[in-house]
């Protein structure tokens, strides 16, 4: 049982894929470890609805490369990386498979890579990952923060790559983390990732998912606000090309009093044929109350034949919150825009691409990590040149 799609979008907002048997709440989507307690990988699933399931096989079925996943580790400060047993104390604290891919990719992992920051210092880990292949692999990360640490963990994902994988980041009490998840893979990559946050008193998390390049790239993070103060801002900047398929389910958790969520995902669809899906639940519990949650979307189409689907949902079980809201956007070029930027002498083709960039750079800003901003504006100049007039 999972949630598709939110009421105002669909009469029947939850299913289960085989039952049709209606659900409540989005805290009632099925969670296990074991694949047989899930739904199956089907179009009719509220998991995959929207995935080309064609296309991630390797992955939601058969076997999958577990041993440890080639990377290099760039440290600053005080933070560490270990790999661990999946049977550690450390693995499994922050969430629990929602879906078969992620439950596979838990079961043939072999070693969970720990990433633990201490507060001792400022730390930052920058991990590259660009020598996967093209066989199926999975794939486990832990990043431990410590209470009053302050870290940065960066992926820099490249190359070729059949991953499924899954991250759990623990946030410690009063500590300010910062995950970003960039993709730059190759055209032919697929990447199937779920993100599990827990996010502790007074802590705060910024998490980024920024995808420029890949085949099919869904990455699902979930945060967990579960003790008072804690707050979240979940970041999501993307392009797609001609085939290519990015997909963000995002869900926020408020448990606790007095906690704070941000959401905005912001992407541009270039080429014909490029696919997105944002699906973003928030969930305001019993026990939340002072809650402040907001959630946007919005797409920028630039091609013929893109497509962009974009579904808020918000859940609310308590009448006592400072606020709650959502939105979302799907649109073409500003023709005001164009025309005011025409008429100081500007080429319609550099006018599309400062209005592109403008549009992303309120998502890019937002991400406290100078060397991330800096790649991204390289890249965005590269593939904005070749934004179609």
């Amino acid at each position: 049982m999972a949630p598709s799609t939110s009421a105002e979008h669909s009469p029947a907002a939850f299913y289960n894929a085989d039952a049709l048997a209606p659900i409540q709440t989005r805290r009632e989507r099925l969670s296990s470890f074991s694949i047989e307690d899930l739904n199956p990988v089907s179009s009719r699933s509220a998991e995959w609805r929207y995935t080309p399931l064609d296309r991630i096989e390797q992955l939601t079925s058969g076997s999958r490369d577990g041993s440890d996943i080639p990377a290099t580790y760039d440290i600053t400060g005080a933070a560490s990386v270990a790999h661990v047993p999946m049977s550690d104390a450390l693995v499994g604290r922050c969430g629990r498979p929602e879906e078969i891919a992620s439950a596979l990719a838990w079961r043939d992992t072999q070693n969970a890579v720990v990433i633990t920051a201490s507060a001792q210092d400022t730390s930052e880990v920058w991990v590259v990952r660009d020598s996967l292949g093209t066989a199926a692999r999975a794939g486990h990360t832990v990043i431990d923060v410590a209470p009053f640490a302050k870290t940065t963990i960066v992926f820099d994902n490249r190359g070729s790559a059949m991953l499924s994988e899954n991250v759990e980041i623990h946030v410690g009490e009063s500590a300010t983390v910062v995950v970003v998840s960039l993709q730059q893979w190759d055209e032919t990559s697929v990447q199937l990732a779920s993100h599990f946050c827990r996010v502790g008193a007074n802590a705060s998390l910024t998490h980024a998912a920024v995808t420029l390049g890949g085949g099919v790239v869904r990455i699902n993070p979930t945060a967990h606000l579960a003790e008072t103060g804690a707050s979240a801002t979940l970041l999501g900047l993307y392009t797609a090309d001609s085939g290519t398929h990015v997909e963000s389910q995002v869900y926020v958790n408020h448990d606790a009093p007095n906690t704070v969520s941000r959401v905005n995902y912001k992407g541009a669809l270039r080429g014909a044929g490029a696919r997105t899906v944002w699906i973003g639940d928030v969930l305001i519990g019993r026990e939340a109350t002072g809650t402040d949650s907001y959630e946007q979307n919005r797409n920028l189409i630039l091609a013929e034949g893109a497509r962009a689907d974009s579904i808020p949902n918000l859940e609310i079980e308590t009448g006592d919150i400072a606020g709650a809201g959502h939105a979302s956007a799907t649109g073409r070029f500003d023709d005001e825009q164009l025309f005011y930027l025409r008429s100081r002498g500007i080429s319609e083709e550099e006018a599309r691409r400062l209005v592109v960039r403008g549009f992303l750079n309120e998502v890019l800003s937002l991400i406290p990590v100078p060397r991330i901003q800096a790649l991204v504006h390289d890249e965005l100049d590269r593939a904005l040149e070749e934004v179609p007039v």
